[in-house]
């Protein structure tokens, strides 16, 4: 059994046996720089080659209540910044968010530039839950030495980052599983989450998954009709994913995503219900037990 709508997820997950869903990859951001982000998809047929439509286009509040009508009962606020000077303000913004939203965990982000390790470190005392990488969007390379010490700070407390750092949807100059492989030979105890699953490169995500105890894999816009069309998952990605099970978190994109919420957790279903090692134990641990895990709830 899935969601075959929004409407139908609140009921799902409580049949499941869980309290509710536990969303590590969420996007909430100041409204001007939310603008700018969605005017950016709007033009996806020029910047993709495709379309993306935003499928959750409202108010804050009003999308705050549709997690909320999901049953999402905690999720992670990602913020990232594209150039120098950003980072440490998104981190004041979203640390006021979750001050007043009290189901998003406080996250904070960060960018090669010298005060990073400061910012890190500050926002490590204010005691944000996890942090939000953007290598394709930021367009820098996560070896840069300015993030060196930022990144084993983070790995010495513990706190998840949440990294895109695949080629999908398109390709950057830093993008690459490979690239960030030499951070994580460097940081070996970062705790790591692989946006998107590493998309395109599923192969090598789990790759890392099992080189590095602390690496895992968010299911943000895998296995989805939109994304099968152009970037699918191995035809065996059910019984790959029962060898890391445990190592697995609910991941969405929501509001950004050019389609429902319950097409995510179709296809998480989907794969629960293709391979026999997985079942139910395998959804309650990604939509709930691992990520709150992960997060410290």
């Amino acid at each position: 059994m899935s969601p075959e709508s929004d409407a139908e997820i609140a009921s799902w997950v409580r049949d499941l046996g869980l309290p509710g869903l536990v969303d590590v990859h969420v996007h909430f951001l100041p409204e001007r720089m939310l603008e700018k982000v969605w005017a950016f998809f709007d033009n996806a047929g020029e910047n993709y080659g495709m379309a993306w439509p935003i499928h959750y286009r409202q108010s804050e509040q009003d999308r705050l209540a549709t997690l909320r009508s999901f049953g999402v009962e905690r999720f992670a606020p990602l913020v990232y910044p594209h150039k120098p000077g950003m980072a440490e303000w998104l981190n004041r913004w979203v640390l006021e968010f979750a001050e007043r939203e009290q189901d998003a965990v406080p996250t904070a982000t960060l960018f090669p530039e010298p005060g990073a390790p400061s910012y890190v470190e500050s926002a490590l005392r204010a005691g944000v839950r996890c942090f939000k990488a953007h290598v394709q969007v930021g367009a820098y390379d996560p070896r840069d030495a300015m993030l060196d010490e930022a990144w084993g700070s983070i790995a010495d407390a513990g706190v998840p980052v949440v990294i895109h750092c695949g080629h999908g949807p398109r390709r950057g100059e830093y993008t690459g599983l490979d690239v960030f492989g030499e951070v994580l030979a460097r940081h070996p105890d970062l705790v790591t989450v692989l946006a998107h699953a590493g998309m395109p490169d599923y192969a090598a995500a789990l790759a890392l998954v099992d080189r590095y105890p602390r690496v895992y894999l968010d299911t943000t816009m895998v296995g989805v009709p939109f994304t099968e069309e152009f970037m699918p998952v191995p035809p065996d990605w059910a019984a790959r994913l029962a060898d890391v099970a445990d190592r697995i978190v609910l991941g969405t994109d929501f509001p950004n995503i050019p389609y429902s919420y319950a097409t995510q957790l179709r296809a998480v279903a989907g794969w629960a219900n293709a391979e026999e090692r997985l079942g139910e134990p395998f959804l309650r641990a990604v939509l709930y037990e691992t990520p709150a895990k992960l997060l410290g709830l």
